[in-house]
C-alpha cells in the first residue's frame, strides 16, 4: 500500500471516527426526556402575572404568595393537556386545604373552546387566559403542556414539560413545602 494511500485510510478512520462521537453526543442528549429539559427559571423568581379568570375571578401569582403554586400551560386543542387534567383536578383536590393552588393559564386558545374544555372536563380549579401571550414568553413555554412548581416565597422550584401525573407532582409538591419551610 502506497503512502498516499495509507493517509487517505487514516483520514477515513478520523473522519468516521469523529462522525461517530458525535452521533453518540446528539443520541445522548435528544434521548434526555423532554420533562427534564433545564430551565433558567428553576431557583429564580416565578415572573409575576395578573390574567383574567376563565372560570372565576383574576388571579395573580403576587396574591398567591405563602402557598406552592403548580402552574399549568393548556390548551383545548391539545391532546396530552386532555389527558393530564385529571390529575391536576386530583392534586387540587387532595392539596387545596395544605396550602397549594393548581392554575390553569389557557394558552393560545378560542375563549369559547376553552370554556367547553372547562365544562367537559369538570375542571375545579383556577383558570386564567393568558389572550396575549405575555405570561407564556416570560416563561419561556416551549408548548403545551407545560407546569412549573412555585415555592411559598415564589421561586420556581421545578418545570415539567409534557403531561403530569398525579404521584409526580405531589413529590414537587412536597419538595416546593420542604423549602417553604425553611
Amino acid at each position: 500500500m502506497t503512502s498516499s494511500r495509507r493517509r487517505s485510510v487514516a483520514l477515513l478512520g478520523v473522519v468516521v471516527v469523529g462522525v461517530l462521537v458525535v452521533v453518540a453526543l446528539l443520541s445522548a442528549a435528544l434521548s434526555r426526556p423532554s420533562a427534564e429539559a433545564a430551565s433558567p427559571l428553576v431557583g429564580r423568581q416565578a415572573p409575576d402575572f395578573r390574567l383574567e379568570g376563565l372560570n372565576g375571578p383574576p388571579v395573580s401569582l403576587s396574591s398567591l404568595r405563602g402557598q406552592v403554586v403548580v402552574l399549568n400551560f393548556w390548551a383545548s386543542w391539545c391532546a396530552e393537556c386532555r389527558v393530564e387534567q385529571p390529575a391536576l383536578d386530583a392534586t387540587w383536590k387532595r392539596f387545596g386545604d395544605s396550602g397549594v393552588v393548581v392554575v390553569g393559564v389557557d394558552f393560545q386558545d378560542q375563549s369559547e373552546d376553552a370554556q367547553q374544555f372547562l365544562a367537559e372536563l369538570g375542571i375545579s380549579y383556577p383558570v386564567v387566559r393568558d389572550a396575549d401571550s405575555r405570561t407564556a414568553l416570560a416563561y419561556g413555554l416551549r408548548g403545551v403542556p407545560e407546569t412549573f412548581v412555585i415555592d411559598p416565597a415564589g421561586q420556581v422550584v421545578d418545570r415539567v414539560i409534557g403531561p403530569v401525573d398525579a404521584d409526580g407532582l405531589a413529590t414537587r409538591i412536597r419538595t416546593a413545602q420542604e423549602r417553604g419551610a425553611r
